[in-house]
């Protein structure tokens, strides 16, 4: 496979497949049928994958607690991609979820250079208002990692489990990457797993809505969040071929794993360092005793985190999006007019010739004004449908679907800056 995922850098992906078996990603198509009042991202296929995001779905359909998080490193302006993170956090929170949003200002920092001025008010300013201005609710949380001593404590904690090898196989760090830099990598390991501190209602399921590229940073928290806890479950099998689960003590005192072989019901052996348990008849619960007893000796009994990942915007004159290309992208901040004007001069799937276009039609996949439509202008499917239909078969035009567009995007725009004028109003409900 000719990519390499990098936080850092502008990936593209050509074939989103690959990914299912280069890195372990799962399609999403597998658990849409399960999910009432999909978001327009699930619905159209945006959203192509995921890890774990079926623990995330049982907690949702059976009203348990569970969080959604993600975080925007403030060094750039606020555009389309971003919105469609800020979408999915907003989408779970009203699904129940308990919200967090960080603000990766150390990122920012170490990466880019920013200084923590410009992290600030790049933070509030371009990010934290059009959050709050999509609809995030004030009882979720909005923080800044420099702020959270949550986040740097645990950070600290992770940090002792995690060497330089590991973070240069997964990020390709080189003896040229800063400590910071690589602190950073592991701050937003702590940044994903903190919603499962104690002071949040302890373990739960979190999911973290992100690009594919952002996939390195899950990988690095799910493994962290397995060697931070106690115990280590296997599934074995005697010499008869029956089944039974093996419970390994990773840094759990002996005391630990004695009150558990007298609370499994059952058959269970003690042994040094570990716990048989030879009748479990209900897994989960099994698990939730685990979980309880680990929390009770000091443990975090953390749950790996899951993540769904959505599809790269294109850019508006082909190829890649990028922050530092402003003809590429549409900014939240951009004057309503010009963000029009953006779209009148982007690259379409057209044809030639008009006469072309009529005899062969249009080709809306390739097309960075229909991905437009797509991803954030239009709700109706139906209406997208038809006018994706009139594309390939030649019965519409680019100039229509740029006007189109121009004017949902010029109205969108409009309105948007108005709601963050709004929100600036209402900080102090979200920033205490």
């Amino acid at each position: 496979m000719n990519v390499k995922l990098d936080p850092w850098s502008s990936t593209n992906v050509e074939d989103y497949s690959k990914l299912f078996e280069e890195f372990g990603i799962m399609p999403f198509d597998d658990l849409y049928s399960r999910i009432e009042d999909p978001h327009r991202l699930m619905r159209r296929k945006v959203i192509f994958g995921h890890r774990s995001y079926d623990r995330v779905l049982d907690a949702i359909q059976n009203k348990r607690p569970f969080a959604v998080m993600s975080g925007f490193m403030p060094s750039g302006r606020i555009h389309l991609g971003h919105k469609m993170v800020m979408e999915e956090i907003i989408w779970h929170q009203q699904k129940g979820a308990d919200a967090f949003v960080g603000i990766a200002d150390r990122e920012a920092y170490s990466v880019r250079g920013a200084s923590w001025k410009k992290c600030r008010d790049t933070g509030i300013n371009e990010y934290i208002l059009s959050l709050i201005a999509l609809g995030f609710e004030p009882h979720g949380h909005i923080y800044f990692q420099s702020d959270s001593n949550n986040v740097k404590d645990l950070s600290f904690e992770l940090g002792s489990k995690v060497n330089y090898s590991e973070l240069s196989a997964i990020y390709g760090f080189t003896g040229e990457t800063s400590v910071s830099h690589m602190v950073s990598a592991v701050t937003q390991s702590a940044d994903i797993l903190h919603p499962q501190l104690e002071e949040y209602g302890g373990p739960k399921p979190t999911v973290v809505p992100v690009g594919a590229d952002q996939d390195p940073h899950i990988r690095l928290t799910r493994g962290l969040g397995h060697k931070m806890n106690m115990f280590k479950i296997e599934g074995r099998e005697d010499k008869n071929g029956k089944h039974y689960f093996s419970i390994r003590s990773k840094a759990a005192p002996r005391e630990a794993l004695e009150e558990l072989a007298d609370q499994i019901p059952g058959g269970t052996k003690l042994f040094e360092g570990h716990l048989d348990v030879l009748d479990a008849e209900d897994f989960e619960e099994l698990i939730r005793m685990i979980r309880d007893v680990e929390l009770r000796y000091g443990g975090y009994a953390f749950i790996p985190p899951a993540a769904t990942y959505h599809r790269f915007m294109s850019g508006l004159q082909g190829g890649k999006m990028s922050s530092s290309t402003p003809e590429s992208h549409i900014a939240l901040l951009d004057e309503p007019k010009e963000g029009a004007k953006k779209i009148k001069r982007a690259k379409t799937g057209g044809r030639i010739s008009l006469e072309e276009q009529k005899k062969l039609g249009g080709e809306p996949d390739k097309c960075s004004v229909y991905e437009l439509l797509l991803f954030h202008l239009i709700e109706d499917d139906q209406e997208l449908s038809q006018i994706y239909e009139e594309c390939v078969t030649g019965q519409r035009n680019c100039g229509s679907c740029k006007n189109l567009a121009a004017e949902k995007m010029e109205k969108f725009l409009k309105d948007h800056q108005e709601k963050r004028e709004l929100a600036r109003e209402r900080l102090d409900e979200y920033l205490l």
